[in-house]
């Protein structure tokens, strides 16, 4: 195997082959990507300009924003780039690159999404005591602890990646590199890569999984709690948006890596599903469906005319 030419570039196939679908695929993907960019900048500006939305929710929120522009600026920029390019190439260093930070910030996203149901728990548990338990110096320590976990994550990960070779096989079915794209190309043993991948999904974001169930599952015991209908109605609608943008972020990705590397057309649906169209969808579903945003854009738009 050793004797192989080792390749120094890869072919993004991509979405489709057609040259008009290529440039409809453009347009498509440009606007998201702008939508993605105005939605989340101008949600980190609310949040920033308004007063009232200095608390721990929308702090985490501003930090799942700022997550979302760069999960999205990771993978998009390329894509566009090959949608108008003959020569769809990455090279290996920037494959590999893109592969690190793919799992870093879509594995801070998901340790984020913990730590909001944590934050909703005790919102609703002990409305009394959340701004007391939720201080600003356990916020920043935790959503610091959530990129440093993430990138520890993607490093090791990577790290085992590194020692990977790649021989004559230059094509990858998918529009991004992601690792397990990277493995029917490789020419030597992938086990320990597939391994620590393993290992990875199954303590990281399965664990953060578990504890957003368990985190609902003490939230819906306590709303059943409440006595009045319309204390139950209020606790409901502070998790409703949390409670979306998890079922889109874990639905797609784990069933994109559960699934066998086959380049499949459901295969690409759930990679653009939780790398291009959810960090659109956040801020919509945070917006649109949360009053207390709602009336800070019209107060910051009253400050304005």
């Amino acid at each position: 195997m050793r004797n192989h030419s080792v390749v120094s570039e890869f072919i993004l196939l991509g979405l489709s082959a057609d040259p008009q679908i290529q440039a409809l695929l453009f347009v498509l993907f440009l606007v998201i990507y702008l939508l993605t960019l105005m939605g989340n900048l101008m949600l980190l500006l609310v949040i920033r300009a308004d007063s009232h939305l200095h608390t721990p929710m929308y702090f985490f929120l501003g930090q799942l924003s700022f997550l979302d522009l760069c999960h999205s600026s990771v993978t998009v920029p390329k894509l566009l780039e090959n949608l108008l390019s003959e020569k769809k190439t990455i090279s290996v260093e920037g494959c590999l690159a893109q592969v690190f930070f793919v799992f870093a910030t879509g594995g801070t996203e998901s340790c984020l999404l913990a730590v909001m149901a944590c934050d909703r728990y005790v919102a609703i548990s002990s409305p009394l005591l959340y701004g007391q338990m939720m201080n600003r110096q356990l916020c920043m320590g935790l959503v610091w602890g959530s990129w440093s976990l993430a990138f520890l994550d993607a490093l090791i990960n990577i790290l085992v990646a590194l020692n990977l070779d790649f021989c004559e096989a230059q094509n990858i079915h998918h529009f991004s590199c992601e690792l397990p794209s990277l493995y029917p190309l490789s020419c030597s043993d992938v086990s320990a890569s597939f391994t620590a991948l393993l290992c990875s999904s199954l303590l990281h974001f399965f664990g953060n999984f578990l504890l957003i169930f368990f985190s609902y599952v003490r939230i819906l015991s306590t709303i059943l709690r409440i006595s009045s209908t319309t204390g139950r109605s209020k606790a409901f609608s502070t998790c409703s948006s949390h409670l979306t943008a998890v079922i889109f972020f874990y639905a797609s990705g784990l069933l994109r890596y559960l699934m066998p590397n086959s380049g499949s057309t459901q295969e690409l649906i759930f990679s653009l599903q939780y790398s291009v169209v959810t960090p659109m969808l956040n801020p919509l579903i945070y917006s649109l469906k949360n009053k207390e945003v709602k009336a800070a854009v019209r107060r910051i738009l009253r400050k304005c005319v």
